[in-house]
């Protein structure tokens, strides 16, 4: 165990987490919301410190980021643990794991800041994604691995559900390079029903995000008949646009049945391009569509001339005409990190 970041003492014996924006009041020998975090004694550590369940190395297009040195290699690595609770998790497998109610817990192979990032080096990559799970609940982790990753000239990157306190993220920010967040709806009763959570605190996270200069990429898992209405479509997009900026990159996604959300079929195809004319319609430059292999919804194209300039076909590039952040046809700007 290691004693966390961002906690402070309640009296008797109780303590408050500032991590994330459930800011869990945990008693004594208790666990946290997201199950990684103990009270022990009257303080706060985390039980997943140098503990991965993953580590992989994965296209940069897989996180999805779109924008960020595109081609490139990311190595992803995550633990146990999450502070949603969301009913269609993909990795509930690892991301609902309690350690309080498992009987094995999960083995504590201790790996080191410094062996991540050597590891990062050796395998060529050229950023460091926190990833499958919650990168805000393994945030002491994360940020000594980010610290020292900045310092070798390698980036970094949250795939994250937007949760974390206004202190973790500023305290990261100086070391985050980029986030894709994931923008489940834009209605509050979606996010108390789904993952257990609220809207307000993930818009919040991606102005500051904005604010801090991390590079930002949003997703939105579209499901049918829970946040597919035009309505909801068209808020989203008016929100990327007014408070993060028309270049941000929108990546609409489609559902399949996982975990507890068995009884919804898989999303339309046409579902997703519909919402994609949505997104383009209110201004936005880039919207694609996601687990959608071989659609031109994942292709790339100059908002100005129309010119495809990265074709893709699931997570690997075909072509790439950007030529120095720019569409080679009309000069137009082509926003993103290492295009």
């Amino acid at each position: 165990m290691k004693e966390a970041m961002f906690w402070e003492e309640m009296g008797n014996g109780k303590v408050r987490c500032e991590l994330c924006r459930h800011r869990c009041v945990i008693y004594e020998g208790k666990i946290a919301v997201c199950g990684v975090r103990i009270n022990k004694g009257g303080k706060l550590f985390s039980l997943v410190y140098g503990n991965p369940i993953a580590m992989h190395v994965d296209p940069i297009e897989k996180k999805p980021l779109f924008h960020f040195y595109p081609g490139t290699t990311s190595f992803s690595i995550a633990t146990v643990g999450c502070n949603m609770k969301c009913s269609n998790c993909q990795n509930w497998d690892i991301s609902q794991y309690k350690f309080d109610k498992q009987k094995n817990k999960v083995k504590n192979s201790w790996v080191t800041p410094e062996e991540i990032v050597k590891m990062t080096m050796e395998k060529k990559c050229k950023t460091i994604s926190y990833t499958y799970t919650e990168p805000t609940i393994f945030f002491e982790w994360a940020y000594d691995i980010s610290k020292l990753a900045s310092e070798k000239k390698i980036y970094n990157i949250f795939v994250t559900n937007g949760y974390m306190s206004e202190i973790a993220l500023k305290t990261i920010s100086p070391y985050l390079h980029g986030a894709n967040v994931d923008l489940k709806s834009f209605r509050e009763n979606f996010y108390h029903k789904i993952p257990g959570a609220k809207l307000k605190g993930v818009l919040e996270s991606i102005k500051l995000m904005k604010k801090y200069g991390i590079w930002v990429e949003i997703t939105t898992l579209l499901i049918p008949t829970l946040n597919d209405s035009k309505e909801e479509i068209r808020d989203i997009a008016r929100f990327i646009k007014e408070e993060i900026g028309p270049e941000t990159p929108w990546h609409i996604s489609r559902f399949y049945p996982n975990y507890k959300l068995l009884n919804l079929p898989p999303t339309e195809l046409r579902s997703i391009r519909k919402a994609r004319d949505i997104g383009v319609t209110e201004g936005l430059k880039f919207v694609y569509g996601g687990n959608v292999p071989g659609d031109e919804a994942e292709n790339t194209y100059c908002p100005n001339c129309k010119t495809l300039l990265i074709e893709r076909y699931g997570y690997t590039i075909l072509k790439n005409r950007v030529s120095k952040g720019k569409c080679p046809e009309c000069q137009e700007k082509i926003e993103g990190v290492g295009l």
